[in-house]
């Protein structure tokens, strides 16, 4: 998979796909997308103090290294599983400067997450425990309960067969009830999996560049 590092409108960084012509994240702002798709309409909605958290999709570990944040901040317990089928190389992921743009976050976060063993519960900080899985969605092992969901996949548009039934159907399986699953993606074919598959599906204001986005909850 041929990737670059590309510069969003916020100033942090993001991973653009050659062959897909899409990127990681927003081009109106990595940092400012995840902080509001996942950490303030998923994350900052789950009020309880210990939280297994399932992530479809680590990428550049974004989302994980802004959790992890939040977990300190906010006193937090934090499960942390990930998937990802096709991981940052260390060349790659070195050169990403989410420690120089997220505050509160221990120095070598970044490189202590992408670098542990894949396949391995890895203590990251006293509150904040990894296991990544290196997987296709399709095919992924997810042996516990989560109360929060980060679906971060590349687009409906791009990869559809990552958004199906066969997918949803597997985190519904694995989410407790009353579960938040949270993304940035709206499409009507995706509300429409979601609330087969048991979601209550919610659409809520977007991030900067994006008018809506979903907030589902497990029935």
């Amino acid at each position: 998979m041929e990737r670059s590092i590309k510069i969003t409108e916020d100033g942090s960084h993001t991973m653009f796909v050659h062959g897909l012509d899409e990127s990681y994240h927003s081009t109106h702002g990595a940092l400012q997308e995840s902080m509001h798709v996942f950490i303030k309409q998923g994350l900052l909605t789950v009020k309880q103090s210990s939280l297994r958290i399932l992530e479809l999709g680590f990428g550049t570990g974004l989302n994980a290294v802004l959790t992890m944040a939040e977990s300190i901040s906010l006193n937090l317990d934090i499960n942390y599983h990930a998937v990802e089928k096709y991981p940052l190389k260390e060349s790659e992921y070195k050169l990403l400067n989410y420690e120089k743009v997220i505050e509160h976050l221990p120095k070598g976060t970044l490189h202590r997450m992408h670098s542990c063993p894949w396949g391995e519960t890895v203590k990251i900080s006293d509150r904040f425990t990894l296991y990544k899985e290196e997987a296709d969605f399709r095919s992924m092992n997810l042996p516990s309960y989560f109360n929060l969901v980060y679906f971060d996949a590349f687009s409906p548009d791009k990869q559809p067969e990552l958004w199906t039934d066969e997918v949803i159907g597997l985190i519904a399986q694995v989410s407790e009830l009353g579960a938040i699953l949270v993304t940035y993606s709206s499409k009507g074919v995706v509300r429409r999996t979601l609330s087969s598959c048991g979601f209550e599906v919610h659409k809520v204001a977007g991030p900067p560049g994006k008018i809506e986005m979903i907030r589902a909850i497990k029935r």
